[in-house]
């Protein structure tokens, strides 16, 4: 009767192992590789899968969304033969588990090495200064290599990323310092130019200063000119109304020469050849003036017979003649 028991719970253990290893359970976006006696029989999808107990064997699990993989640095020899280290992270999806599983042992090794190579072969062609500046034309290049080369194992690569780029530590001091030079030379020609600017445009400003000056200048002798020109012509026209004999002609030029010896520079004077006849018709008119009419004793004196009334001639003051001009 124990055995019975025994027997009975060996089959019962038996027959729900057999229903576990029967129905096979694939998450979304996951896929099994199924294998009947070590042959590839069928790609098991996501969902609930039977498969034929202690026969039908679950050979990999395969994840079908897209896959991030960072790869550790490389280094690698520019073609200024200069060792830089460079970080890649690759984006890739498997389109086909059973080429996945079947076509390649171990496509991440395969991937990360293909990497490596392909990444050697396109720094090896540019200079550092390239390698740095040339990031988008390294990942499409990349990128193509590695797309065609994981086709046939049932991966695209999505992206391919150059994490990063580390040259020497003596070349970056030395781009460092040659920044920095650049940076100050760029500061020094900014100065400059706005000290050029600042200079020419106060020099502009003092020009057109000077110009509006000399046009005021101009104006205002214009209308000096203007208004002295108005006066001699309203003194003109008033001597000419007034009617004014050569009596009273003289007079004014007497009073004008005390005016002309004004000053203590003007130690020699010329006095015109005209200012006698002048004088001779001033004395004439005072004489006249001063003479009584019908001869009476309240008048002045007459002069005496042979004497010369007229007015004394002003000698010219001894000096050197003045300069011939020639």
């Amino acid at each position: 009767m124990d055995a019975v028991i025994i027997v009975l719970v060996i089959l019962v253990v038996l027959v729900f192992i057999a229903l576990i290893k029967t129905i096979q359970v694939i998450q979304q976006a996951s896929a099994a590789i199924v294998e009947r006696f070590g042959r590839y029989t069928r790609t098991l999808n996501a969902g609930l899968n039977i498969v034929v107990p202690f026969i039908d064997t679950i050979r990999n699990r395969i994840d079908l969304r897209e896959q991030v993989v960072p790869f550790p640095p490389q280094p690698v020899i520019t073609q200024d033969n200069l060792v830089v280290n460079i970080d890649t992270v690759i984006y890739y999806q498997v389109t086909d588990a059973r080429a996945a599983t079947y076509e390649v042992s171990n496509f991440i090794q395969a991937i990360e090495q293909l990497t490596v190579t392909t990444l050697r072969n396109i720094i090896g062609g540019m200079d550092l200064e390239r390698t740095l500046t040339s990031r988008e034309e390294i990942n499409a290049a990349l990128r193509g290599v590695l797309d065609e080369a994981t086709g046939k194992w049932g991966i695209r690569v999505n992206r391919v990323e150059l994490k990063a780029i580390e040259p020497p530590t003596s070349i970056q001091d030395s781009m460092e310092k040659q920044m920095r030079a650049d940076r100050d030379k760029r500061a020094a020609i900014l100065q400059a130019e706005g000290v050029r600017q600042s200079e020419i445009l106060q020099a502009e400003g003092a020009k057109q200063s000077e110009i509006l000056r000399a046009e005021g200048d101009a104006k205002a002798a214009a209308l000096r000119a203007e208004g002295e020109a108005q006066a001699i012509r309203t003194v003109f026209e008033a001597i000419h109304a007034g009617d004014a004999d050569q009596k009273l002609l003289s007079y004014q030029y007497v009073q004008m020469l005390p005016k002309i010896a004004e000053g203590s520079a003007n130690k020699l004077w010329i006095v015109p050849s005209e200012i006698g006849e002048a004088l001779k018709g001033l004395g004439g008119s005072l004489g006249k003036l001063a003479a009584p009419d019908g001869g009476g004793d309240g008048g002045g004196a007459a002069p005496a017979p042979g004497r010369d009334t007229s007015p004394p001639k002003l000698d010219k003051p001894a000096g050197p003649p003045p300069p011939r001009l020639t």
